[in-house]
């Protein structure tokens, strides 16, 4: 879409808003989810998709939405054909979405739908990327919140980029932003920052995270997304790791030197004991950072070969409210289709 055209879009109260939720096993709140983005696009003028994106659930989800789009047909589904994950299912969203400006966020209410329409003042105020940053968040383990912050700290400092702390997985991205995201292939996307390395226009909008609507969190401080989504951040966009092994390498040859010294001069002293002590320690330490090296340049070995290998990052299993042309891959250069809900 031309940048005239984009300005148009932005004006014209014929605008189509997305907005795309991936989930799994969200049966207890995805009708109040659906209410409360219902009653805020009521006083919006702009036409508007629910885009919901079932992450292979097992338990009522699908038949509630199904119920719910019987009764508003601005509900459309996407079926994985099998658990894929987050960003995969994010991805799949993004290139079957219609609007001219896309929101994507988390199903269980923790980021408010009400705060869309601020979002929508800075997309229509010439921004293409609009971040929310969490001031605070209610309802969250302290470990948990201080482990996340600091693990976004760890991926700015080693990124050349300027990625945002504290900014997750509640956006609003333009459509010529979501063309180019969807040009990007690469398995294990770190959505938070490839968003931000398109470039473009990006806006911040500061807000107040809320505690969980109904049920318990899929992602648990000890399970494996969020550990998950540290390293590809960190792989993704950062080579401190290996740099850091270089450094550890660099510490350990002169560690080496040192314990070589120390070991001579109690070998002229007479003391059998300290001598077999020092080389033990020795050759553990250089054991653990040879070992890491090679863990740290593993991780990118396997993102490698994740590309290389060019398996598509996930499968629509069937489509409920949306025709072929949404679903095609070359979704992500079409211009925007407008249908009526």
């Amino acid at each position: 879409m031309s940048s005239v055209a984009a300005a148009s879009a932005k004006d014209d109260v014929r605008a189509m808003i997305s907005v795309v939720l991936s989930f799994r096993n969200e049966a207890e709140v995805l009708s109040e989810v659906i209410a409360r983005l219902e009653r805020m696009f009521a006083a919006q003028n702009v036409r508007y998709e629910l885009l919901f994106v079932n992450d292979a659930s097992t338990d009522a989800s699908l038949s509630i939405l199904v119920n719910e789009r019987a009764r508003n047909a601005r509900v459309k589904i996407l079926n994985m054909s099998r658990r894929f994950g987050v960003s995969e299912c994010l991805m799949a969203g993004l290139a079957a979405a219609s609007g001219d400006a896309i929101v994507y966020l988390d199903t269980d209410l923790q980021d408010p739908p009400e705060v869309i329409p601020t979002l929508l003042t800075r997309w229509r105020e010439g921004a293409d990327v609009v971040h929310t940053v969490r001031t605070r968040r209610h309802g969250e383990n302290v470990l948990k919140m201080w482990a996340t912050s600091f693990a976004y700290r760890v991926i700015q400092f080693g990124s050349r980029l300027k990625l945002p702390v504290d900014a997750g997985d509640f956006k609003l991205l333009s459509r010529r932003a979501v063309q180019h995201v969807l040009q990007l292939r690469e398995s294990d996307p770190y959505m938070r920052g490839l968003v931000v390395w398109i470039g473009f226009n990006q806006a911040f909008v500061p807000y107040e995270r809320g505690v969980r609507h109904a049920g318990s969190t899929h992602f648990p401080f000890l399970s494996r997304g969020p550990w998950k989504a540290f390293v590809a951040g960190l792989t993704s966009f950062s080579f401190l790791p290996i740099y850091a092994c270089a450094a550890l390498a660099g510490v350990g040859l002169a560690a080496s030197a040192g314990f070589l010294l120390v070991t001579l001069v109690l070998l002229v002293r007479g003391s059998a004991l300290t001598g077999p002590i020092a080389l033990a320690t020795l050759i553990a330490f250089l054991w653990a950072t040879t070992v890491g090296a090679i863990a740290v340049v593993g991780l990118y070995v396997v993102r490698i070969y994740k590309d290389v290998r060019g398996r598509p990052s996930y499968i629509v299993e069937s489509a409920i409210g949306l025709s072929p042309a949404h679903l095609a891959e070359e979704r992500s250069v079409r211009q925007p289709e407008h249908t009526e809900a």
